[in-house]
This record gives C-alpha cells, sequence and structure tokens, in this order.
C-alpha cells in the first residue's frame, strides 16, 4: 500500500511533464492553509500535514523539498531568521504584543535547482491570506524566485535535504505556544468568507 506522500505525490503530478508538475506540485502546497503546529515542525512528523490539512512553513516546504526530489530537482533548505513582530502584519492588538515578546524565531523556504540556478520557491502563505495584504505567491512560472514572506533580520542559511534536522526549530515554549494558538485562531477568522 502506497504512502500517503506517495499517493498524493502521484495524484498531483500524473500526466504532467516537468514544468507543470513542478508548478502544480507549487500551487498544492501554497494551498494548505498556513497555521503553526508545533507538532509537525520536524523532519519526522512532516508528512502529517497532508492529514492535518494545514502547517507552517517547516512542514510545508520539507514536503515540497521531498516531492521535488521525486521530481529529479535538487533542493537546498533555506533558513532565514526573523521576528514576528516585523511581519509586516496588522495584528489585533493582543497578538501584536505577543508578537514583540518572542525572540527571533527561523522561517524555512526551498531553494531549488532549475536550468543551473538556486531558485528561491517559497509555499508559506495561502491565497486566503492574501486579505491581510500578506506577500502571497499567487502564481509561479516555474523557474523565477518567488516572494519571500518575511523580512529577514540575519543572513540566509542552506541545508542540504539530507541535513533537515539541522534546520529544525527549537522546541516551542509557553510564550511562542500563547502566541501561536492565537495567531491560528485569528487565521481562521480572516478565512472565513
Amino acid at each position: 500500500m502506497p504512502s500517503i506522500v506517495e499517493q498524493t505525490f502521484t495524484q498531483w503530478t500524473e500526466g504532467k511533464g516537468p514544468l507543470q508538475a513542478r508548478i502544480h506540485v507549487y500551487e498544492e502546497v501554497r494551498n494548505i492553509p498556513y497555521a503553526v503546529v508545533p507538532g509537525l515542525n520536524s523532519a519526522e512528523h512532516y508528512t502529517g500535514i497532508l492529514e492535518h490539512g494545514k502547517g507552517s512553513c517547516m512542514p510545508k516546504h520539507l514536503l515540497l523539498g521531498h516531492m521535488y526530489e521525486r521530481l529529479a530537482l535538487m533542493v537546498l533548505y533555506a533558513v532565514y531568521p526573523f521576528r514576528w513582530s516585523d511581519a509586516g502584519v496588522d495584528y489585533p492588538p493582543s497578538i501584536r504584543l505577543l508578537a514583540e515578546e518572542l525572540p527571533t524565531s527561523y522561517h524555512l523556504a526551498c531553494r531549488v535547482d532549475i536550468a543551473g540556478r538556486l531558485v528561491l520557491v517559497d509555499a508559506t502563505l495561502d491565497p486566503a491570506l492574501e486579505k491581510l495584504g500578506l506577500p502571497v505567491n499567487r502564481t509561479w512560472d516555474g523557474e523565477s524566485d518567488t516572494i519571500l514572506p518575511v523580512q529577514p533580520c540575519g543572513e540566509e542559511q542552506l541545508f542540504h535535504t539530507s541535513e533537515a534536522r539541522l534546520a529544525e526549530v527549537p522546541k516551542t515554549d509557553e510564550k511562542s505556544m500563547k502566541f501561536y494558538n492565537e495567531l491560528n485562531r485569528w487565521l481562521d477568522q480572516i478565512r472565513r468568507p
């Protein structure tokens, strides 16, 4: 019996040429609603995003990287330090206060070797979050850099996919959990029609 990842890969790529498969996989991962689910933020448990139907940058890009490797593309994981308080989001006041108390966090994206160039491929934000004025990558041509949804406060670090554990975020503390829970609830409200 094929795994959920194998079944999903087949569903997303069957009958498509290399470029169309690359774009379609990207769009499917991007369309997964963004939510911080700490239990999925690891190289061991990221595939749970397919069962939960939501996830943050880490499980989204670990899944994207895995699927792109199945398409014979070379992938590196790109990690960017950032601060939630600098996200350019007009948070509700209670969430803004929580964001300002958080230490530096880390955003995960992919760098994909496309025609000999390491292209930034970021599928973090689902289209419904465009309502907030966030930089949602609405379309992607499969060859150009996408937009990074965070404002980095440090240098990009690259990791080979075999080093995915090195790109993992530290354990979530109580302050972070409170922020993530409030953020997730608020984003769910934003998505409602």
